[in-house]
């Protein structure tokens, strides 16, 4: 399994904490400006438009945490998978890719779903502009999935590739970094390997 650097709970708590407040703060801006562009045009349309968007924006990025970073029931729970496709679908109506998601549907442990929401995650971030991001759900027993994101220009983070293959970290782990480590860390806590392969135009990460 992945050597991921010792990190204390507290700091885990917190680094997940400022990552969550950086994905929600751009959207609520957002309805913040749209208000205060109505106070000033009562009915504009434009500002109504700005203020529904990012609204839009806002739920869906909160009801991804919900499930991909929160506790989603009892340690172990199972999730639905339909519901994850749900709240994925929803996170990247607000992204550059597009997603496909694949795959029977059924419940699986709350961890394996977790791992594949933050991998979403990550080969969204991966890609510059446009592209895809697709999901494929090989096997619910054992748990068993593919995310690969493809698009014309595909950059994995130097800090993910270092984590995914144990390489010492060099660097204070930051808000930044926090977000592929607690997959990896998720993925050790439930007995999962992730595993990466880079090619052009295409990143390929394996669960199982």
């Amino acid at each position: 399994m992945t050597t991921l650097p010792e990190l204390s709970a507290a700091d885990l708590a917190a680094l997940l904490s400022s990552r969550l407040c950086h994905d929600i703060i751009s959207p609520v801006f957002g309805i913040q400006s749209g208000l205060e562009l109505l106070d000033d045009m009562p009915n504009d349309p434009e500002s109504m438009d700005l203020v529904r968007k990012s609204l839009k924006a806002a739920v869906a990025k909160l009801q991804f945490a919900r499930i991909a970073f929160g506790a989603a029931g009892s340690q172990t729970a199972t999730i639905d998978l339909n519901e994850a496709k749900t709240v994925a679908t929803g996170y990247m109506d607000h992204e550059k890719a597009s997603l496909v998601w694949e795959g029977a549907p059924g419940y699986v442990g709350k961890n394996f779903v977790k791992v594949i929401l933050n991998l979403v995650v990550l080969a969204s971030a991966s890609i510059s502009r446009g592209g895809e991001v697709r999901v494929e759900i090989e096997s619910l027993e054992p748990p068993r999935a593919t995310v690969r994101a493809s698009g014309d220009r595909v950059r994995m983070q130097p800090r993910l590739i270092a984590l995914l293959e144990g390489q010492a970290a060099t660097d204070a782990m930051d808000a930044q970094a926090i977000q592929p480590y607690y997959t990896l860390f998720l993925a050790r806590e439930s007995g999962l390997g992730v595993s990466h392969e880079l090619g052009e135009g295409t990143v390929v990460f394996r669960v199982a």
